[in-house]
């Protein structure tokens, strides 16, 4: 298997490579899904300030 890898040239590599709209995730599908992620994040990040601010406050 790794001699046939060896054999393929640059090109093939990158051809194997490029996006295929029926098969890949698309780039918007994946945009969306990152920003979901950031601000989840940032949901967490934020109720652990708060978290431990109020245990300043109160504690």
């Amino acid at each position: 298997m790794a001699e046939a890898q060896k054999r393929m040239s640059q090109t093939a590599l990158k051809r194997r490579q490029r996006f295929h709209p029926k098969r890949d995730v698309k780039p918007v599908v994946l945009a969306e899904a990152n920003r979901l992620a950031i601000k989840a994040a940032a949901g967490v990040i934020l109720a652990f300030l708060v978290i431990v601010i109020l245990q300043a406050i109160f504690g």
